[in-house]
């Protein structure tokens, strides 16, 4: 398991740099990533390309992505893309953990 948490504006240059990280992650045998979006305060168009992106690549690896702590301005984003079936989301990595450690 791995926790990525950006920071700031999740746009296309961080999404790019977090696909990368979590493609040498997969190599290395990783299967389960949360990104932790605590610390994001808006995600613009590009941000959500790249998003969709990494959800992409990590389910084509047959592998697991869950996001939490998203803020408003991005749960608007993903339910007017009706994208909210789509993504494991979670309220906080305390709930992540949780979770892993029932299953």
């Amino acid at each position: 398991m791995k926790i990525i948490q950006p920071v700031g504006i999740f746009d296309g240059r961080q999404g790019r740099e977090i696909h990368n990280q979590i493609c040498k992650f997969i190599d290395t045998g990783l299967e389960t990533f949360l990104l932790d979006f605590q610390s994001v305060n808006f995600m613009d168009s590009s941000g959500f390309g790249t998003l969709l992106l990494i959800l992409k690549t990590v389910q084509k690896e047959q592998a697991r992505l869950v996001i939490c702590s998203i803020n408003e301005q991005i749960r608007m984003i993903l339910e007017l893309s009706d994208t909210t079936k789509i993504f494991e989301v979670l309220p906080d990595q305390d709930t992540f953990i949780k979770n892993l450690t029932l299953a």
